[in-house]
């Protein structure tokens, strides 16, 4: 099961106590559905639990069971049967049969709380939210433009101001940034799956640390190889050319040390000259070992 299907089963399952929120809440199913007009009201979703949710809806303000088109395939598509119910659904909500432009009527919106209420109806109509285990993105698809327009108004009323774009004809409002997404599934009643997000968010945020302070330690492994490599290939031609016996003690000392540990960083050879000498004066001693052999 995706984690937009897991949020949706989420939602339907949910009490809707308050009548203006269950009021609401079938609006923003019925209105954002994939057509609400005299000529037709219906839906086509892939989760059973809302298309069932929709039926039921429409059988109580109609008191006729809509029709089922298809409820074998991938999509349920269920619609209202004749236009004497489809007036009856429309005059439930204060919508007019002669309607040209489809526009919410935010008399349905009796209170501060139907707001809440009323975008779990639109999520279940037409959002999808992505997993979080792959990107943060929460969306919903309206057809029309005025109908997007206004749900844009009320999202940004509530706090939640929308990106905007056209896909395929089609007006997607959407979010990409974790928090608000996390706000929007909590605000609408999905608190299981906002911790889930939130979970993974976590999980996420540590393993990038981790990462890079792997990849941190890493590159300074790397640098002490290479260092080191450059430093006993200095020794060796001082060796070779005029014997490691002609430098004072203290290059000595810390070429013989080098040639014992070619890979040890400078924090582990300080350990091991037991703090006689410190990790800037060991880089120093090197570095003009180096410049010896560079001067041969």
């Amino acid at each position: 099961m995706s984690f937009s299907s897991e949020v949706k089963d989420e939602l339907v399952a949910l009490e809707t106590v308050s009548t203006c929120c269950q009021h609401a809440q079938s609006y923003g199913l019925l209105l954002f559905g994939r057509s609400f007009s005299n000529a037709s009201v219906s839906i086509a979703v892939e989760n059973r639990k809302v298309s069932d949710m929709y039926a039921q809806c429409i059988a109580d303000i109609t008191h006729v069971p809509p029709e089922y088109s298809d409820r074998t395939g991938k999509m349920a598509i269920v619609s209202v049967k004749t236009a004497v119910e489809r007036r009856a659904v429309l005059n439930a909500f204060g919508h007019d049969a002669g309607e040209l432009s489809l526009r919410i009527n935010r008399a349905n919106l009796a209170d501060d709380c139907c707001f809440a209420a009323f975008l779990r109806g639109v999520f279940l109509a037409c959002g999808t939210v992505s997993s979080p285990e792959k990107n943060y993105h929460l969306e919903f698809v309206v057809p029309f433009l005025k109908l997007s327009n206004d749900l844009v108004s009320i999202l940004q009323e509530i706090g939640f101001p929308p990106k905007h774009i056209v896909r395929k004809g089609y007006h997607v409002i959407y979010y990409k940034d974790s928090e608000n997404i996390e706000d929007i599934l909590t605000l609408m009643g999905a608190t299981n799956a906002t911790l889930k997000l939130i979970g993974v968010k976590i999980s996420k945020d540590v393993r990038n640390h981790v990462n890079r302070r792997v990849n941190f330690e890493t590159a300074n492994i790397d640098r002490s190889v290479i260092a080191g490599s450059v430093q006993v290939e200095a020794i060796l031609k001082i060796e070779q050319t005029r014997g490691l016996d002609t430098l004072p003690e203290g290059l000595q000392e810390i070429a013989r040390l080098r040639m014992e540990h070619p890979e040890a960083s400078l924090y582990e050879l300080e350990e091991m000259l037991e703090g006689r000498l410190s990790r800037s004066g060991i880089n120093h001693r090197l570095k003009r070992l180096v410049q010896i052999a560079e001067e041969l």
